[in-house]
C-alpha cells in the first residue's frame, strides 16, 4: 500500500525519528538471555488448566497441533526472524511486506493483547491463587482491586527498567516456571506411587471434534508469539546469528513444558475438579498431600513460585510489544511521535509503558463488572485476549510469507528447507489454523451448531451471551479505530516534519 502525498517515507524505509531512537538503545541481549525471555513470555502456567479442562483428549490434539502447526510456524520465523532484523520486528516484517498502514493494525493487535491479557487472565488468575492459598482476600473486594492493580503495574515497572537489568525478570520468572514446574511434576510421581492414577482408558484420549473446536483458540494462544524476541532485535548482540537458534530451541522447550505437565494433570486429577483459573493450582494441591503435616508450606513455596513466574511472564511481553509499539509509533504508524519516543539514558519506551498500564488497568475494571465466577471471569478475559492475539497473525504470517517471495535474495542465516512452495504451505496451513481458532473465539458455538454438536453457552462460559460479544467485540472494534487513527496522526512524522 503506498503512503499518500509525495513528500512521505517509503514503506521500505524507517523515519528519521525512527532512525534516531535506535541511536539510544542498549545492545545487551545475548543468546541466553533471548531464549529464557521468549520462554518466560510464551510458556504460559495459566494455560495448563484451561486446556486440561478438556479432558484427554486435549493431549491427542497438543501432540497433533505441534506437528501441523508449531513447527512449521517456527520454521516460518526462525528464517523470517534471521533474515529481517531491525528493532520492532513484527512491526518492521509487515511494512516491508504490505505497507504501514497493515503494519499500524497488525501491531496494534499484537499489542495491546497484552496490556488486555495481564490486566486480565493473568491478574485474575494470581489474585485467585494468592487468595486461596496465601492472603484471603473476597473476590469484588478492595484488595482484590488493589492485589490486580499491583500485579499489573509491577509489570510495567520491569519494561520501565533498562534492559541491562530488566531482562533478568524474565530470565528469573522463567527458572521460576520451570522450577515450579519440575517440583510439580517429581511430586506428582510419588503421589501416583502411593494412590494410583486416574482410570483413563486409551479410549478416552480419542479426539473429537468438539474437542477440536474448543481447543484450538487456547492451544494456538498457548503456542503464539515465539517470534516476540524479535520486537527487541535491535537490542541483541548479534541478532542475525540468535533469533533463529532462539526460536527453534524455545519452541522445542516449550512442546516438552505443556506435554508433560498436561499429562501429568490429567494422571492425578478427574477433569470435572479443573477449571481454567485454579485447575493447575488444584492438581498441585493435590499431590503436595504427600508431604503430610509439611504439605501446606510446601504448598505456600510452589504458589510463590508460580506468582514470581507469572510477574516475569508479563513483564517479558511488555517488554517486548511496548517496544514494537514504540517503534511503530516512531516510524508514524501510531499517534505522531508522541509514543515514539525512548528514554536517553533507560533506553525504554516510558509512554508506551505507562500506556499499556493504563490500558491493562481500565481492561481488568471493566471485566470485574461482569457477573460470574472467578472462572467464568478467567475464561472470558482469555478468549478475548486469544481473539485480538489471533487476529494479528492473520496478517503476520502472510506478511511473512510475501517477503520470502518478494525478497528470495535478502539473506537469510537461517532458511527453511525445500522451495518456496514448501514456505508458502506453511503459511496457508498455519493461517488456516488461526483463521478457524479466530471465529471460534470471537462467535462460540456457531461451528458446533453447524456440525450438529451440543453447545450451551452459557454452560460452556459462564456469563450471559450479550455481556460476552459486547466485550469482544467492543474490544476488537477499540482496537481498530484506535490503530486506524493513530496512522492517521503519524502523517506528520512520515512526511519528516517532526
Amino acid at each position: 500500500m503506498p503512503e499518500t502525498g509525495t513528500q512521505s517515507t517509503p514503506d521500505g524505509a524507517s523515519t528519521a525519528l525512527a532512525q534516531q531512537q535506535t541511536s539510544v538503545l542498549h545492545r545487551t541481549l545475548g543468546r541466553f538471555d533471548i531464549i529464557f525471555l521468549v520462554v518466560s513470555a510464551v510458556v504460559g502456567l495459566e494455560m495448563l488448566g484451561s486446556v486440561s479442562a478438556q479432558g484427554p483428549e486435549t493431549f491427542t490434539w497438543l501432540v497433533f497441533l505441534i506437528v501441523v502447526f508449531l513447527i512449521p510456524y517456527a520454521l516460518i520465523f526462525a528464517e523470517t526472524g534471521s533474515a529481517f532484523v531491525g528493532e520492532g520486528g513484527v512491526y518492521i516484517w509487515v511494512r516491508q511486506a504490505f505497507g504501514r498502514p497493515l503494519a499500524a493494525i497488525a501491531s496494534a493487535f499484537t499489542w495491546i493483547t497484552q496490556p488486555v491479557w495481564v490486566g486480565g487472565s493473568m491478574a485474575f488468575l494470581n489474585a485467585e491463587a494468592a487468595r486461596e492459598h496465601l492472603v484471603h482476600f473476597a473476590p469484588g473486594s478492595l484488595m482484590d482491586y488493589l492485589f490486580k492493580g499491583a500485579f499489573i503495574w509491577l509489570t510495567v515497572l520491569a519494561a520501565i527498567l533498562s534492559l541491562r537489568r530488566a531482562k533478568w525478570i524474565p530470565t528469573v520468572g522463567a527458572f521460576c516456571k520451570i522450577a515450579f514446574l519440575a517440583i510439580f511434576i517429581a511430586t506428582a510421581v510419588i503421589y501416583a506411587l502411593q494412590h494410583g492414577l486416574q482410570p483413563l482408558a486409551l479410549g478416552d484420549f480419542s479426539p473429537t471434534a468438539a474437542g477440536f473446536i474448543t481447543l484450538t483458540p487456547l492451544l494456538l494462544f498457548a503456542f503464539l508469539g515465539f517470534e516476540s524476541g524479535s520486537s527487541v532485535s535491535g537490542e541483541m548482540k548479534n541478532a542475525e546469528r540468535d533469533v533463529a537458534f532462539s526460536v527453534l530451541r524455545s519452541s522445542a522447550m516449550a512442546g516438552v513444558l505443556y506435554l508433560v505437565p498436561v499429562f501429568t494433570i490429567l494422571l492425578v486429577i478427574p477433569p470435572s475438579d479443573i477449571d481454567g483459573v485454579s485447575g493447575l493450582i488444584t492438581a498441585v494441591a493435590t499431590v503436595f498431600s504427600v508431604y503430610g503435616g509439611f504439605a501446606p508450606y510446601a504448598l505456600t513455596g510452589a504458589v510463590a513460585l508460580f506468582l514470581l513466574a507469572n510477574v516475569g511472564q508479563g513483564a517479558a511481553w511488555m517488554i517486548t510489544s511496548d517496544r514494537m509499539q514504540a517503534m511503530a509509533a516512531a516510524d508514524g504508524s501510531f499517534f505522531g511521535g508522541f509514543f515514539g519516543r525512548f528514554h536517553p539514558t533507560l533506553g525504554t519506551p516510558i509512554r508506551v509503558n505507562l500506556l499499556s498500564g493504563i490500558i491493562s488497568t481500565v481492561f481488568m475494571v471493566t471485566a470485574m463488572q461482569l457477573t460470574g465466577s472467578s472462572a467464568a471471569l478467567f475464561d472470558v478475559v482469555l478468549s478475548v485476549a486469544i481473539t485480538t492475539y489471533l487476529f494479528s497473525y492473520l496478517i503476520i504470517i502472510p506478511a511473512a510469507v510475501r517477503l520470502r517471495l518478494r525478497f528470495p535474495d535478502a539473506p537469510r542465516p537461517f532458511r527453511v528447507p525445500g522451495p518456496n512452495a514448501v514456505f508458502v504451505l506453511f503459511g496457508v496451513v498455519t493461517t488456516a489454523f488461526v483463521a478457524l481458532g479466530s471465529w471460534v473465539s470471537i462467535v462460540p458455538g456457531t461451528l458446533e451448531t453447524l456440525l450438529g454438536l451440543p453447545y450451551d453457552f452459557s454452560t460452556a462460559m459462564g456469563v450471559p451471551y450479550l455481556a460476552f460479544e459486547g466485550l469482544t467485540l467492543g474490544t476488537l472494534a477499540f482496537i481498530i479505530a484506535i490503530a486506524l487513527i493513530g496512522y492517521a496522526r503519524g502523517r506528520r512524522v512520515r512526511e519528516g516534519l517532526r
